[in-house]
């Protein structure tokens, strides 16, 4: 059931602060650039040209924010917790992933992880339809591009032993 009309003011702090949560989890996995290490690795005949990713990832991380944020201004907290929490989950998980891949340079743990992340976002993506189908839309950019994610990551641990 939807919550009672927020005042403009309240809806667009909500918003504000979903973006700042969703870019906050980027602005963290930003701190481990791939370097010196990543680019000695043989690189998948798909991987992408290093500047997609930017432009890519703004993005995805925008809708990802507003998703959240419209499935909490529809639900409310209280009535949207599970996939509220759902959504910060994969957050850490998508986060962690630039720690494990470019920080630890481990592929392996990293390919575990991003493994884990698209079953979260997945997991985040069926509670969002459920509140707010148009939130759940807007993250299936998202885990398509983690599906080809999944793919690099596999190819980089594969050809780089």
């Amino acid at each position: 059931m939807p919550q009672p009309r927020l005042n403009r003011l309240s809806a667009w702090i909500g918003l504000g602060f979903w973006l700042a949560v969703t870019f906050a989890a980027a602005w963290i996995g930003s701190q481990f650039q791939p370097g010196e290490w990543y680019f000695g690795l043989t690189r998948p005949a798909l991987t992408p040209p290093a500047w997609v990713f930017g432009p890519v990832w703004t993005l995805l991380y925008t809708m990802m924010g507003v998703a959240a944020w419209m499935v909490w201004k529809r639900e409310g907290y209280a009535a949207a917790a599970s996939a509220l929490w759902l959504f910060l989950l994969q957050l850490v998980l998508n986060a962690l992933w630039s720690y494990l891949f470019f920080g630890l340079k481990n592929p392996s743990l990293a390919l575990v992880d991003i493994v884990a992340l698209w079953l979260a976002i997945l997991a985040t993506l069926i509670a969002f339809f459920r509140h707010y189908r148009l939130a759940g839309q807007l993250l299936l950019p998202y885990i398509l591009w983690v599906s080809f994610a999944i793919y690099l990551n596999l190819q980089f641990w594969r050809l780089n032993p």
